[in-house]
Protein backbone atom coordinates (compact mmCIF):
# COMPACT_ATOMS: atom_id res chain seq x y z
CA UNK A 1 0.00 0.00 0.00
CA UNK A 2 3.11 2.47 1.09
CA UNK A 3 4.91 1.33 -2.56
CA UNK A 4 1.38 2.41 -4.66
CA UNK A 5 0.80 5.36 -2.70
CA UNK A 6 4.72 6.74 -3.14
CA UNK A 7 4.23 6.47 -6.79
CA UNK A 8 1.16 8.99 -6.89
CA UNK A 9 2.85 12.25 -8.90
CA UNK A 10 2.39 15.84 -7.06
CA UNK A 11 -0.66 16.62 -8.81
CA UNK A 12 -2.21 13.76 -7.78
CA UNK A 13 -0.93 14.15 -4.35
CA UNK A 14 -2.53 17.75 -4.20
CA UNK A 15 -6.01 16.39 -5.70
CA UNK A 16 -6.24 13.73 -2.69
CA UNK A 17 -4.70 16.52 0.07
CA UNK A 18 -8.33 18.68 -1.45
CA UNK A 19 -10.61 15.58 -0.50
CA UNK A 20 -12.60 15.97 -3.83
CA UNK A 21 -15.32 13.78 -2.35
CA UNK A 22 -15.76 16.41 0.45
CA UNK A 23 -15.98 19.11 -2.18
CA UNK A 24 -20.01 18.52 -2.64
CA UNK A 25 -20.44 19.79 0.83
CA UNK A 26 -19.39 23.30 -0.58
CA UNK A 27 -20.99 23.32 -3.86
CA UNK A 28 -24.86 22.14 -2.38
CA UNK A 29 -25.03 25.50 0.09
CA UNK A 30 -24.44 27.58 -3.22
CA UNK A 31 -26.62 25.29 -5.55
CA UNK A 32 -29.84 25.79 -2.86
CA UNK A 33 -29.28 29.53 -2.13
CA UNK A 34 -28.88 30.12 -5.98
CA UNK A 35 -32.13 27.89 -6.69
CA UNK A 36 -34.00 30.58 -3.97
CA UNK A 37 -32.72 33.63 -6.41
CA UNK A 38 -34.16 31.89 -9.08
CA UNK A 39 -37.33 31.17 -7.91
CA UNK A 40 -37.41 34.72 -6.54
CA UNK A 41 -35.55 37.12 -8.69
CA UNK A 42 -33.06 37.05 -11.21
CA UNK A 43 -30.05 35.06 -11.08
CA UNK A 44 -26.19 36.51 -10.94
CA UNK A 45 -24.41 33.46 -13.22
CA UNK A 46 -21.09 35.76 -12.25
CA UNK A 47 -21.74 36.29 -8.10
CA UNK A 48 -22.74 32.51 -8.31
CA UNK A 49 -19.79 31.10 -9.76
CA UNK A 50 -17.59 33.12 -7.71
CA UNK A 51 -19.56 32.31 -4.68
CA UNK A 52 -19.38 28.60 -5.70
CA UNK A 53 -15.13 28.91 -6.20
CA UNK A 54 -14.58 30.94 -3.15
CA UNK A 55 -16.84 28.31 -0.94
CA UNK A 56 -14.70 25.31 -2.82
CA UNK A 57 -11.83 27.07 -2.08
CA UNK A 58 -13.05 27.29 1.55
CA UNK A 59 -13.31 23.67 1.77
CA UNK A 60 -10.41 22.67 0.33
CA UNK A 61 -8.34 25.38 2.73
CA UNK A 62 -10.13 23.49 5.26
CA UNK A 63 -9.10 20.27 4.62
CA UNK A 64 -5.65 21.10 4.20
CA UNK A 65 -5.57 22.90 7.97
CA UNK A 66 -7.15 19.67 8.91
CA UNK A 67 -4.42 17.49 7.15
CA UNK A 68 -1.84 19.47 8.74
CA UNK A 69 -3.23 19.80 12.11
CA UNK A 70 -4.17 16.48 12.33
CA UNK A 71 -0.79 15.07 11.36
CA UNK A 72 1.22 17.36 13.86
CA UNK A 73 -1.65 16.23 16.69
CA UNK A 74 -0.62 12.83 16.26
CA UNK A 75 -4.48 12.62 15.58
CA UNK A 76 -3.54 10.94 12.13
CA UNK A 77 -1.57 7.87 13.11
CA UNK A 78 -1.56 4.63 11.85
CA UNK A 79 -4.53 3.47 13.04
CA UNK A 80 -6.51 5.75 10.93
CA UNK A 81 -9.16 3.82 9.74
CA UNK A 82 -10.40 6.73 7.28
CA UNK A 83 -8.66 7.34 3.93
CA UNK A 84 -5.31 8.46 3.33
CA UNK A 85 -4.04 11.69 4.76
CA UNK A 86 -0.97 13.39 2.37
CA UNK A 87 1.12 14.69 5.32
CA UNK A 88 0.52 11.14 7.25
CA UNK A 89 1.75 9.20 3.99
CA UNK A 90 4.88 11.25 3.51
CA UNK A 91 3.53 12.52 0.16
CA UNK A 92 3.55 16.22 1.49
CA UNK A 93 5.97 18.29 3.55
CA UNK A 94 4.54 20.70 6.63
CA UNK A 95 5.96 23.09 4.90
CA UNK A 96 4.22 22.59 1.82
CA UNK A 97 1.13 22.49 3.14
CA UNK A 98 1.81 25.79 5.38
CA UNK A 99 2.69 26.95 1.83
CA UNK A 100 -0.66 26.17 0.35
CA UNK A 101 -3.17 26.92 2.63
CA UNK A 102 -1.81 30.02 2.58
CA UNK A 103 -2.24 30.38 -1.01
CA UNK A 104 -5.54 28.98 -1.25
CA UNK A 105 -6.92 32.03 1.22
CA UNK A 106 -5.36 34.03 0.07
CA UNK A 107 -6.91 33.63 -3.34
CA UNK A 108 -10.54 33.34 -1.36
CA UNK A 109 -9.85 36.50 -0.22
CA UNK A 110 -9.02 37.63 -3.38
CA UNK A 111 -12.24 36.32 -5.10
CA UNK A 112 -14.37 37.02 -2.54
CA UNK A 113 -13.75 40.97 -2.95
CA UNK A 114 -16.02 40.89 -6.01
CA UNK A 115 -18.80 39.68 -4.03
CA UNK A 116 -18.18 42.50 -1.30
CA UNK A 117 -18.22 44.92 -4.31
CA UNK A 118 -21.61 43.98 -6.14
CA UNK A 119 -23.27 43.48 -2.07
CA UNK A 120 -22.25 45.09 1.28
CA UNK A 121 -19.72 45.07 4.00
CA UNK A 122 -21.41 42.30 5.18
CA UNK A 123 -20.17 39.92 2.54
CA UNK A 124 -16.51 40.82 3.83
CA UNK A 125 -17.41 40.06 7.72
CA UNK A 126 -19.06 36.74 6.30
CA UNK A 127 -15.96 35.85 4.24
CA UNK A 128 -13.33 36.48 6.76
CA UNK A 129 -15.30 35.04 9.88
CA UNK A 130 -15.44 31.43 6.91
CA UNK A 131 -11.93 31.75 6.44
CA UNK A 132 -11.23 32.21 10.09
CA UNK A 133 -13.48 29.44 10.87
CA UNK A 134 -11.79 27.20 8.35
CA UNK A 135 -8.39 27.65 10.00
CA UNK A 136 -9.66 27.40 13.94
CA UNK A 137 -11.97 23.88 12.81
CA UNK A 138 -8.01 22.64 13.75
CA UNK A 139 -5.58 24.98 14.55
CA UNK A 140 -5.25 27.72 17.17
CA UNK A 141 -5.55 27.84 21.01
CA UNK A 142 -8.69 26.23 20.83
CA UNK A 143 -9.09 24.20 17.95
CA UNK A 144 -12.90 23.70 17.49
CA UNK A 145 -12.64 19.90 16.72
CA UNK A 146 -10.76 19.33 19.42
CA UNK A 147 -13.46 20.54 21.58
CA UNK A 148 -16.24 19.51 21.00
CA UNK A 149 -17.26 22.35 18.15
CA UNK A 150 -16.56 20.94 15.03
CA UNK A 151 -20.84 19.62 14.56
CA UNK A 152 -21.47 23.16 15.08
CA UNK A 153 -19.23 24.86 12.60
CA UNK A 154 -19.93 22.61 9.70
CA UNK A 155 -24.17 23.34 10.48
CA UNK A 156 -23.43 27.14 10.67
CA UNK A 157 -21.03 27.30 7.85
CA UNK A 158 -21.73 24.56 5.22
CA UNK A 159 -25.25 25.10 6.41
CA UNK A 160 -26.47 28.73 7.03
CA UNK A 161 -23.44 31.02 5.98
CA UNK A 162 -22.60 29.14 3.20
CA UNK A 163 -26.59 29.00 1.95
CA UNK A 164 -27.63 32.21 3.22
CA UNK A 165 -24.63 33.82 2.03
CA UNK A 166 -24.90 32.60 -1.61
CA UNK A 167 -28.41 34.26 -1.57
CA UNK A 168 -27.34 37.85 0.21
CA UNK A 169 -24.83 38.81 -2.61
CA UNK A 170 -26.93 38.43 -4.85
CA UNK A 171 -29.82 40.09 -3.63
CA UNK A 172 -28.49 42.20 -0.66
CA UNK A 173 -31.33 40.62 1.56
CA UNK A 174 -32.19 37.35 3.84
CA UNK A 175 -35.80 35.53 3.20
CA UNK A 176 -37.26 33.39 6.14
CA UNK A 177 -37.38 31.09 2.74
CA UNK A 178 -33.37 31.25 2.49
CA UNK A 179 -32.97 30.59 6.25
CA UNK A 180 -35.65 27.64 6.60
CA UNK A 181 -33.70 25.85 3.14
CA UNK A 182 -30.47 26.23 5.02
CA UNK A 183 -31.51 23.87 7.60
CA UNK A 184 -31.53 20.69 6.15
CA UNK A 185 -28.47 21.30 4.03
CA UNK A 186 -26.32 22.01 7.16
CA UNK A 187 -27.66 18.96 8.90
CA UNK A 188 -27.33 16.51 6.13
CA UNK A 189 -23.87 17.61 5.86
CA UNK A 190 -22.89 17.89 9.56
CA UNK A 191 -23.99 14.12 9.41
CA UNK A 192 -21.41 13.68 7.06
CA UNK A 193 -18.98 14.89 10.30
CA UNK A 194 -21.17 12.81 12.64
CA UNK A 195 -20.34 9.37 10.68
CA UNK A 196 -16.21 10.62 10.66
CA UNK A 197 -16.78 10.98 14.51
CA UNK A 198 -18.35 8.48 15.35
CA UNK A 199 -16.01 5.86 13.33
CA UNK A 200 -12.84 7.15 15.33
CA UNK A 201 -14.32 7.83 18.08
CA UNK A 202 -11.96 5.56 20.58
CA UNK A 203 -8.59 6.94 18.31
CA UNK A 204 -9.60 10.45 18.54
CA UNK A 205 -10.21 9.97 22.77
CA UNK A 206 -6.66 8.08 22.95
CA UNK A 207 -4.69 11.11 21.30
CA UNK A 208 -7.09 13.54 23.00
CA UNK A 209 -9.54 14.88 20.39
CA UNK A 210 -12.67 15.51 21.79
CA UNK A 211 -15.20 16.06 19.73
CA UNK A 212 -18.98 15.64 20.26
CA UNK A 213 -18.97 12.39 19.47
CA UNK A 214 -16.05 11.29 22.41
CA UNK A 215 -17.81 13.69 24.64
CA UNK A 216 -21.25 12.73 24.46
CA UNK A 217 -20.64 8.85 23.80
CA UNK A 218 -21.80 6.16 20.97
CA UNK A 219 -25.64 6.16 21.81
CA UNK A 220 -25.77 10.13 22.08
CA UNK A 221 -24.03 10.36 18.66
CA UNK A 222 -26.50 7.77 16.81
CA UNK A 223 -29.25 9.27 17.79
CA UNK A 224 -27.68 12.80 16.95
CA UNK A 225 -27.29 11.64 13.49
CA UNK A 226 -31.27 10.41 13.31
CA UNK A 227 -32.43 13.54 14.81
CA UNK A 228 -30.31 15.59 12.06
CA UNK A 229 -31.78 13.21 9.60
CA UNK A 230 -35.95 13.56 10.31
CA UNK A 231 -35.20 17.27 10.73
CA UNK A 232 -34.06 17.50 6.84
CA UNK A 233 -37.22 15.79 5.72
CA UNK A 234 -39.68 18.11 8.02
CA UNK A 235 -38.20 20.95 7.11
CA UNK A 236 -39.66 19.84 3.85
CA UNK A 237 -43.48 20.42 5.09
CA UNK A 238 -42.39 23.77 6.42
CA UNK A 239 -41.47 25.25 3.50
CA UNK A 240 -44.17 23.56 1.57
CA UNK A 241 -47.09 24.99 3.50
CA UNK A 242 -45.18 28.06 4.53
CA UNK A 243 -44.05 29.69 1.35
CA UNK A 244 -46.74 28.34 -1.01
CA UNK A 245 -44.43 25.65 -2.66
CA UNK A 246 -45.69 23.22 -4.88
CA UNK A 247 -45.16 19.81 -4.33
CA UNK A 248 -41.81 19.80 -6.45
CA UNK A 249 -40.56 21.31 -3.16
CA UNK A 250 -40.84 17.45 -1.68
CA UNK A 251 -38.70 15.84 -4.77
CA UNK A 252 -36.31 15.47 -1.86
CA UNK A 253 -38.19 12.30 -0.55
CA UNK A 254 -36.63 10.52 -3.54
CA UNK A 255 -33.99 10.39 -1.18
CA UNK A 256 -35.68 8.66 1.70
CA UNK A 257 -35.29 4.95 1.37
CA UNK A 258 -31.14 5.80 1.06
CA UNK A 259 -31.97 8.01 4.77
CA UNK A 260 -33.56 5.28 5.92
CA UNK A 261 -30.93 2.65 5.24
CA UNK A 262 -28.12 5.30 6.53
CA UNK A 263 -29.95 4.99 9.88
CA UNK A 264 -29.82 1.52 9.90
CA UNK A 265 -26.04 1.20 8.94
CA UNK A 266 -25.21 3.34 11.82
CA UNK A 267 -26.76 1.96 14.18
CA UNK A 268 -25.68 -1.44 13.28
CA UNK A 269 -21.82 -0.47 11.70
CA UNK A 270 -18.69 0.14 13.65
CA UNK A 271 -15.27 0.54 12.51
CA UNK A 272 -14.34 0.32 8.79
CA UNK A 273 -17.68 -0.29 7.81
CA UNK A 274 -18.40 2.77 8.30
CA UNK A 275 -16.53 4.10 5.48
CA UNK A 276 -19.41 3.04 3.28
CA UNK A 277 -22.02 4.71 5.48
CA UNK A 278 -19.53 8.19 5.29
CA UNK A 279 -19.45 7.84 1.61
CA UNK A 280 -23.43 7.30 1.22
CA UNK A 281 -24.28 10.17 3.35
CA UNK A 282 -22.08 12.59 1.70
CA UNK A 283 -24.12 11.18 -1.33
CA UNK A 284 -27.43 11.72 0.32
CA UNK A 285 -26.31 15.22 1.04
CA UNK A 286 -25.60 15.56 -2.33
CA UNK A 287 -28.59 13.74 -3.85
CA UNK A 288 -31.01 15.79 -1.63
CA UNK A 289 -30.14 18.94 -2.00
CA UNK A 290 -29.91 19.14 -5.61
CA UNK A 291 -33.35 17.91 -5.74
CA UNK A 292 -34.21 20.54 -3.07
CA UNK A 293 -32.94 23.14 -5.23
CA UNK A 294 -34.69 21.38 -8.14
CA UNK A 295 -38.03 21.40 -6.52
CA UNK A 296 -37.56 25.26 -5.55
CA UNK A 297 -36.94 26.08 -9.10
CA UNK A 298 -39.95 24.09 -10.34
Amino acid sequence: MIESIKEINKFETWILASRPKTLLAAVVPVVTGTSIVSFETKVNIVASAVALICAMLIQIGTNFVNDLYDYLSGADNENRKGPTRALASGLITVAEMKTAIILVFSLTFILGLYLVYISTWITLLIGLLSIFAGIAYTAGPYPLAYNGLGDVFVFLFFGIVGTVGTYYVQVVDVTALVFWASIPVGALITNILVVNNYRDIEEDREVGKNTLAVKMGKKFTRYQYLVFMILSYLILLVVYFTYNQSLFVFLPMLTLPLAIRLIKMIFSYTGEKLNKTLELTAKLSAFYGFLFAVGIVL
